[in-house]
Parts: C-alpha cells; sequence; structure tokens
C-alpha cells in the first residue's frame, strides 16, 4: 500500500488517477488530452501522477476537455484511506488502444459479445486451449 506524506498529496493524487480513468474511458492518450489543453503530454503524465499539482484554473478546463464536472475529480476520496496506484501505472497503451476501438463498436450485441469474450480471456490462464498447448506468438 502506498503511504502519502499528506492529505494534499494523497488530493494531488486521487484527483490524478480521476484524469488518467476519465481519460481513458474516453479513450484518448496523454498526447490527446494535451493537445487539447495545448500542454505537452508530459504535463498530463506529471497531473496524473500527482507529481505536479494542479491549479483550480487548469482543472476546470481539464474536466471541460473530458466532460465531466470538477466534482468527478473528488469523486471516491476518503479522507482516512490511502488510496492504491493501478497495478499498471496506468501507462498501458494497449489497454488505451482497446478502450478507443471498443467505444467505436456500434452495434450493442457485438459490444457485448467482446465483453463477453474478454472475460472469458481474462479467466482463462492462456496456457492450454482445449487441452493443447496455446501458441505464445509476440
Amino acid at each position: 500500500m502506498v503511504r502519502f506524506p499528506s492529505d494534499g498529496k494523497r488530493v494531488d493524487f486521487h484527483v490524478g488517477e480521476r484524469i488518467r480513468e476519465r481519460r481513458a474511458e474516453l479513450g484518448l492518450t496523454q498526447e490527446d488530452l494535451g493537445g487539447t489543453l495545448q500542454i505537452s503530454y508530459q504535463q498530463i503524465q506529471k497531473y496524473e501522477t500527482g507529481a505536479n499539482r494542479i491549479s483550480a484554473g487548469r482543472l476546470f478546463e481539464i474536466a471541460s476537455a473530458l466532460d465531466v464536472g470538477i466534482s468527478y475529480f473528488f469523486d471516491g476520496y476518503e479522507c482516512d484511506q490511502p488510496d492504491e496506484p493501478l497495478p499498471h501505472g496506468g501507462h498501458n497503451r494497449a489497454a488505451i488502444e482497446l478502450v478507443r476501438n471498443f467505444l467505436e463498436i456500434k452495434d450493442e450485441t457485438l459490444r457485448s459479445a467482446v465483453t463477453t469474450l474478454m472475460r472469458a480471456l481474462k479467466d482463462h490462464d492462456g496456457r492450454h486451449v482445449n487441452g493443447t498447448q496455446a501458441s505464445t506468438h509476440t
């Protein structure tokens, strides 16, 4: 579990995580969001990790770009409980691309089928398929 030296730092981290979650939900890269805000992707990365604090004005711009209210970034924040970072650190481009492509599927039946497939793949250990060794092409 990650321990934070101050409540202010914990809030910065939580807000950054919420920015990352919403950006990924929309299928945006750090470059996409940075371009919209006319700042570098490195700055977005610093906001998302809590390394840099976000001014009230910038938070308003980010909320607008991500189509949420300011309160969205504070939803789920609990003063008594430290946050834990995402296991992939939010730097997984494959996950962002997967979300982006999934959101482009308009047919709800296909979306449901993809969701079912993803659950099945998640639950499968990937080592054996129908009793035979699965290939591992990279």
